[in-house]
């Protein structure tokens, strides 16, 4: 990966004392009965070179947003963008339903009709996809490659659309479940009828999938199994051996069975992610479970919303997450293209907020996500490049919670043997505030990283330290040399 960005410093590492609320009468706020020293030190430290403290992790990127524009032209867009976000740290791209839509040129694909049309074929009212062309995803995937980020597909297996009208004896009625060359499959390729969709002569049940019930495919036939993922030329090696996809985001995976992915899985491989839309902690547990994969953690997204917005209270930081019971199958993010597009504010984090629950999945355990839309938000992006490099080299080792009320919250990751580690605070209230903890260094001077506060604490021979965050932000602390 390249990248070369040194990064004006500051980290620290606390263990603390647990307080009740703070006071916001002060400017500053020393919120402890014993605030901590803040000595001077004869030469001014310096910031660590964050390069050498690599961690091995990455952050991924969604690519898109709802109804990206300009129309056919998003490939070569992002193309543009590839070099500049493996350098900030990125290693994955996940792109958009790469496929040809019932929508045409205005399909954001999860209306899929044609796996094996990537913007070739005309039908739908289109040869190119929304995005662009089928030579230009593939000029896509290989600079992506070239600059050593994996490229993630949506894939979207449970309901089709954009098929031909037939008689359908098992619904008594005619359904759009013909997909064949002249009627929204111009491949030719993984050709469905009606016996191909629930319910058919060899099943009765019904999924009641939200989204196209009448099309919603049989995954326990042989015929369907086989042109998604167990035949040599399925859409999953399809996908992979021909076109260089690197792994999966598996889209609205309430609409069929985790043995599906599991099966998909132990047929190809690659990372993978699934949609489970649920802000249950239990559940997503449950299902990562059965499916084996990792799933997007709606239930820190949601803990997110009602902490920084919906409550305006940070208590809620500390309750069950996926990520704080098996941090290897979450998937952490801030947005995404649904919750962007969804008016209601209970599905979405308010802007003003962004940047602290950024900070907060950046420094915690999980796999953070970025929102294409955030990361280009020229606002947002000096300070996601400092999280992302943060998240990259010090956010690493067990997370501890060292202070939570309602207006600040404080964690640190304890690092290992060779990397320092870090510690957030986070502030709400109103005014700049400090509170002292307990770190695991002595005597030594700490900065923070995230440049939101140039105030230098030192360490106490017992490790003591006063920490601040300024007022509605940040800070993210280590040590210096």
């Amino acid at each position: 990966m390249k990248r070369r960005i040194i990064l004006m410093g500051w980290v620290m590492s606390m263990m603390i004392g647990f307080n009740s609320c703070s006071s916001d009468n002060d400017p500053i706020d020393n919120t402890d009965d014993n605030p901590g020293q803040v000595p001077t030190t004869p030469t001014e430290p310096g910031a660590l070179n964050l390069e050498n403290y690599k961690n091995g992790t990455g952050v991924m990127m969604q690519t898109f947003y709802w109804d990206v524009e300009p129309r056919h032209e998003w490939w070569k867009i992002i193309n543009g963008k590839v070099e500049g976000w493996a350098n900030a740290g990125i290693d994955r791209l996940w792109l958009p339903v790469a496929t040809k839509g019932q929508s045409g040129g205005y399909s954001m694909g999860y209306d899929p009709s044609d796996y094996f049309d990537f913007g070739e074929f005309n039908q739908h009212g289109t040869v190119a996809t929304r995005f662009g062309t089928r030579d230009e995803l593939v000029t896509l995937i290989a600079n992506a490659h070239a600059n050593d980020l994996e490229v993630i597909a949506d894939i979207v297996i449970n309901h089709n659309s954009g098929g031909g009208l037939e008689w359908n004896p098992y619904r008594n009625k005619n359904t759009y479940t013909l997909f064949d060359g002249t009627h929204g499959n111009a491949s030719g390729m993984f050709n469905r009828n009606y016996e191909n969709f629930y319910p058919n002569s060899t099943s009765d049940y019904d999924h009641g999938s939200l989204f196209y019930a009448e099309q919603n495919l049989d995954h326990n036939q042989e015929y369907v199994k086989n042109w998604l993922w167990k035949s040599d030329n399925s859409v999953a090696k399809y996908y992979q051996d021909v076109m260089g996809f690197d792994g999966w985001r598996f889209d609205y995976v309430q609409g069929f069975e985790p043995w599906v992915i599991k099966e998909w899985m132990d047929e190809v491989g690659g990372f993978a992610v699934g949609e489970n839309w649920d802000g249950n902690a239990n559940n997503l547990r449950n299902w990562v479970a059965a499916a084996g994969i990792p799933a997007f953690d709606f239930s820190a997204f949601y803990k997110m919303e009602e902490a920084f917005d919906r409550h305006n209270d940070l208590t809620y930081l500390g309750k069950d997450m996926l990520r704080k019971t098996h941090p290897e199958m979450a998937v952490t993010f801030v947005a995404n293209h649904d919750s962007e597009k969804d008016s209601n504010a209970d599905n979405r984090i308010a802007a003003e907020n962004k940047l602290k629950a950024y900070a907060y999945i950046l420094t915690h355990d999980g796999y953070p996500t970025i929102f294409y839309s955030d990361y280009e938000n020229a606002a947002f992006q000096d300070d996601l490049k400092k999280l992302i490099l943060l998240h990259n080299t010090l956010a690493t080792g067990d997370v501890e919670i060292l202070y939570n009320d309602n207006d600040e919250y404080v964690m640190r990751r304890k690092g290992t043997s060779t990397n320092p580690g870090l510690i957030l605070y986070i502030n709400t209230s109103s005014n700049t505030k400090r509170r002292t903890i307990n770190s695991h260094w002595t005597n030594t001077t700490l900065m923070d990283y995230s440049g939101k506060t140039t105030y230098k604490p030192t360490t106490g021979a017992d490790g003591s330290v006063s920490i601040e965050a300024p007022a509605g932000s940040y800070s993210i602390w280590s040590i210096t040399n």
